[in-house]
């Protein structure tokens, strides 16, 4: 049966635990150039991608932004997460609020074949991208995109070797949630063979007025995907910070107009994402366990509040 392990953020830290770097920018240059959709796919949208400069193979990210999000609304979490030795691919997918999911997921199926056989061709020349060696990330409905990519709800070029969601988000409730529907509420119940990450906000469960309903409901929010994972995975709960809280400052108003957000600087909760992503795909990615280790370990090397952090291995 598989170990889970539960670090509480007020658990005691000793001197001797490693602090982890990944909540820092790396020592890599890093460029960001935008792909105009008409060099993907007809069936696809603009998208833009960050890569290292220096000469070496890296591992490559597909991320998915959120509903009524633009790619551009990241740039700061997907350059600190480049910086570390990753090339970042994010789509524009259907930004408007009457897109279907499908589309969405189609859109980013084809980015897939795209980075399969053009990415490289734009990559600087001394820069290799590591296309066999794939993590696919979302924050939000991306986040539900993402998890949908990995379980083949559409066809893709490329296999995933790691999912990390960003309080992903499958609906507006348990009784409205969004085509397919993934959520089985068993425990385990995802038919992933996978690592996956999962990240939660405190707040996004909550209204900002009785007008909207919250961004990231329960019962469809990152709760339930962390329960329905099978082990390998992970779970980081940043307790004092909303749905928005990574994006780019002055992004996505019109998001951040409906989603309840703490008083706690915007910067700090980029920061902590940006690191967990980085931890948990050096660990599955890389090979490298232990900056992953050290941020579960040591919740208190976070910027912010992580609680709870739970692993279960396998």
């Amino acid at each position: 049966m598989a170990a889970a392990v539960v670090v509480p953020e007020s658990m005691p830290t000793s001197k001797a635990m490693k602090v982890s770097s990944v909540f820092e920018e790396g020592n890599l240059s890093v460029k960001s150039f935008p792909v105009e959709s008409s060099a993907v796919s007809s069936k696809s949208r603009p998208l833009l991608v960050f890569t290292p400069t220096e000469l070496n193979t890296y591992p490559v990210i597909l991320f998915i932004h959120g509903f009524l999000c633009s790619n551009t609304s990241y740039r700061q979490l997907l350059q600190h997460v480049a910086t570390h030795g990753f090339i970042v691919v994010a789509p524009q997918t259907n930004p408007g609020i009457f897109a279907t999911v499908s589309q969405e997921i189609t859109d980013a199926a084809e980015v897939t074949k795209w980075m399969a056989t053009e990415l490289q061709a734009l990559l600087p020349d001394n820069v290799t991208a590591d296309v066999d060696n794939l993590g696919v990330a979302g924050h939000g409905r991306g986040g539900y995109v993402a998890f949908c990519l990995a379980l083949g709800k559409a066809e893709t070029t490329l296999n995933f070797k790691a999912l990390i969601g960003i309080d992903p988000v499958a609906g507006v409730n348990t009784l409205w949630r969004s085509k397919p529907d993934i959520l089985t509420y068993i425990p385990r119940s995802f038919d992933l063979e996978i690592p996956v990450g999962v990240i939660g906000t405190g707040l996004g469960s909550q209204k900002k007025n009785f007008l909207l309903p919250p961004c990231a409901p329960e019962g469809v929010n990152h709760a339930e995907f962390f329960n329905e994972c099978k082990p390998p995975c992970c779970y980081f709960l940043a307790k004092e910070y909303g749905h928005t809280g990574m994006l780019d400052d002055g992004a996505a108003k019109l998001g951040n107009c409906a989603c309840k957000r703490g008083s706690q600087p915007r910067y700090l909760m980029r920061k902590a994402v940006a690191g967990i992503v980085v931890a948990f795909m050096e660990s599955y990615l890389k090979n490298n366990e232990s900056d992953l280790l050290a941020v579960i370990n040591n919740p208190k090397s976070a910027p912010i509040t992580l609680d709870p952090v739970i692993y279960v291995n396998a």
